[in-house]
C-alpha cells in the first residue's frame, strides 16, 4: 500500500493545486469522485486489467463514459494516468484529494473504534474534546470491534490515541518481555 501512496499522492497534489489556484475545489471534488466510481466499477475495472485493451482504446472507453462530467484539466488527467496505466488508481487519487481538501478546509476525519457502540452523547463530547486538542473541525466515523475489550482508539491521520484495554495489555505485555 506505500508503493501505491507513493505513486497516488502526485497526481492528487498536482490536482488539489490546481483545483485551489482555479477555486474549483468542489467542481474537483465532483470530478474525480465521478471518475473514480467509474474505475471503481466491476466492469470498468475488468475492462482496466484487460491486457489486450490497449491504453489508447481504454482512454477513449473511458472518456466517453465520463462524456461531459470532466472538463478539460479533468480530461487530461484522465488521460495522463491512461497514458501510464494507472487508471484503476483513481479511486485512490480521489481519496487522497479529499483528505487534502479536508486537511486545507480545517476538518480532520477521526475513526473512533469503541468495544460498545457509544451513546450521541458521549461521541459528541470526544469530538469536542478533539477539537479543541488539535484546532480543527472532526468529523468522526465510529465502528464498534468487541475485540479491543474495552476504552477506545481513535486515529486521526497519522496520530493514534490507544486507550483501549487491549492496548494496555499489549503495552504490558512488551513492557514484563524487555
Amino acid at each position: 500500500m506505500a508503493e501505491a501512496i507513493t505513486i497516488v499522492r502526485p497526481y492528487a497534489v498536482a490536482a488539489f493545486r490546481l483545483a485551489k489556484q482555479r477555486n474549483a475545489l468542489a467542481k474537483w471534488s465532483e470530478m474525480l469522485g465521478f471518475a473514480a466510481a467509474v474505475a471503481a466499477d466491476p466492469q470498468m475495472k475488468a475492462y482496466i486489467d484487460n491486457p489486450k485493451v490497449t491504453a489508447a482504446e481504454l482512454e477513449r472507453m473511458f472518456l466517453s463514459i465520463c462524456d461531459k462530467k470532466l472538463d478539460e484539466a479533468g480530461t487530461n488527467l484522465v488521460r495522463l494516468l491512461g497514458e501510464y496505466g494507472r487508471l484503476a488508481l483513481l479511486p485512490d487519487v480521489a481519496r487522497a484529494f479529499e483528505e487534502l481538501k479536508a486537511e486545507d478546509e480545517g476538518v480532520l476525519e477521526a475513526e473512533i473504534t469503541a468495544a460498545a457502540k457509544p451513546s450521541d452523547s458521549e461521541v459528541k463530547a470526544l469530538v469536542k474534546r478533539l477539537e479543541s486538542k488539535f484546532g480543527k473541525k472532526i468529523e468522526a466515523s465510529v465502528k464498534v470491534d468487541p475485540e479491543i475489550i474495552g476504552g477506545i482508539k481513535i486515529v486521526i491521520g497519522d496520530t493514534v490515541i490507544d486507550a483501549s484495554v487491549r492496548g494496555q495489555l499489549q503495552e504490558l505485555a512488551y513492557t514484563l518481555k524487555s
